[in-house]
């Protein structure tokens, strides 16, 4: 019998999934897209992340199994071409963010040994030496996973919630960026909008959520708690750290420092310690999030292949775990080394957003069935494609190659889907 988890537990999960390494990874990127909007670019992501909550939340409580998204797709559209595809993406979609976390970690433990004297190490090394100890570890032990993800989870909350205390002290103590938060500052609603959803990776998290519904104590009760628990705690927190990243540097420093920006905001109130502490705990948190996501992507493709939507090779094992997880880090460690964060982030935003997009569209046709509000999944599904459509157009003058590989990834996985079924009915 499967021990039953708490309502805390299962916010845990959801904030633990969020408060990852996506708000390490993507701040820089943020803030040199919108500016003195940084803080309302996360409310814009934070919105919709909210209002998809709303459909995971129903959609969880009708169809309590483990699989999640997998599992609701398969509701609405059973196993054909189109859900094969869309579940494909979230396989995909969970390899490009092990590819954000470890371009995160690389760019963190670069600055942190230039700290220490030693000489520079190219970050790429970092970047795959990090997914190659994630997946050595996840052959190893899946407690041990799961350990490293229980202290990793409390270490960085405790040091965000520090770092945000201090911020707040360090802008009275020292205004005089202040006026960077100013609307003078903003970029136009469509860069803001724009912003907020290459960022939107840093909120995606919480879809790990229904993955542990089917354990949760009270689930009429709990399960719309939970979810609307864990979002928006991280709404407020994302917002609360824009806020003090903002207006602890000059927009030429946070530029400099893009890919490591929030050990930076802490320099001009604690120094370099406060660098070296934030970047111990990006380091720490990326590393828990690139373990987690190695363990969930293998899961997933073993699930599709289950369903018959990936080859049945999914299903062996290797060292008596699904061969899917080397498949994942080896494509992981192939794309953080060929692609640069934007491009990444992108890719990571445009499938998400998709994937999302499709799940509130199956709460609106589902709602007599879940008994909720049909004009709450219907906002979602368009704020989710509309905002899906505004990031391609508008990153595409920029960023052709993110906007290039995430069509292309989208493009992939059907036609692979639609090819892999064609030889499926074939072979029968």
């Amino acid at each position: 019998m499967n021990k039953k988890i708490g309502l805390k537990d299962a916010i845990s999960i959801g904030i633990g999934g969020m408060v990852g390494g996506g708000i390490f990874a993507v701040l820089g990127l943020a803030v040199s897209l919108a500016k003195g909007g940084t803080p309302i670019a996360f409310l814009f992501a934070g919105l919709i992340a909210l209002l998809t909550a709303y459909s995971y939340a129903k959609l969880s409580k009708k169809f309590p199994e483990n699989g999640g998204t997998v599992k609701f797709i398969h509701q609405q559209y059973g196993n054909g071409v189109f859900a094969g595809g869309i579940n494909n993406l979230l396989w995909i979609s969970y390899i490009v963010m092990l590819a954000l976390y470890s371009s995160a970690f690389g760019s963190y433990a670069a600055e942190m040994f230039s700290l220490t004297d030693t000489k520079n190490i190219d970050v790429h090394i970092f970047q795959t030496c990090i997914i190659v100890l994630a997946l050595l570890i996840n052959y190893m032990s899946v407690k041990l996973v799961s350990n490293i993800e229980s202290v990793a989870v409390v270490i960085k909350l405790i040091i965000l919630i520090t770092f945000i205390g201090v911020g707040f002290y360090g802008l009275y103590t020292q205004p005089e960026n202040l006026d960077q938060l100013s609307p003078k500052n903003w970029k136009n609603p469509i860069l803001l909008l724009s912003g907020g959803m290459v960022i939107f990776v840093a909120y995606e998290g919480f879809e790990l959520i229904a993955n542990s519904i089917a354990d949760l104590e009270n689930k009429e009760k709990n399960t719309e708690k939970a979810y609307f628990g864990a979002v928006g705690f991280v709404v407020v927190l994302y917002v609360l750290i824009a806020i003090v990243t903002v207006g602890a540097l000059p927009f030429t420093q946070i530029a400099d420092a893009q890919d490591y920006v929030l050990a930076k905001a802490a320099e001009p109130t604690l120094g370099s310690l406060g660098f070296k502490i934030i970047t111990i705990t990006a380091l720490i948190s990326t590393f828990s999030a690139i373990n987690a996501t190695v363990l969930g992507s293998g899961r997933v493709n073993y699930d599709i292949a289950e369903d018959q939507e990936l080859p049945k090779y999914f299903c062996h094992q290797l060292w008596g775990k699904p061969i899917g997880i080397l498949i994942t880090a080896l494509l992981s460690i192939t794309l953080v080394n060929l692609f640069n964060l934007q491009s990444i982030s992108t890719a990571g935003s445009v499938g998400f957003l998709l994937i999302f997009a499709i799940v509130n569209y199956i709460g609106y046709r589902k709602h007599k069935e879940l008994e909720s509000k049909k004009w709450i999944h219907l906002l979602a599904s368009v704020l989710c494609f509309l905002a899906f459509f505004t990031l391609i157009i508008q990153q595409y003058p920029q960023n052709k190659n993110g906007v290039i590989i995430a069509v292309s990834i989208i493009l992939f996985c059907f036609i692979l889907e639609w090819g892999y079924k064609k030889t499926l009915s074939k072979n029968i």
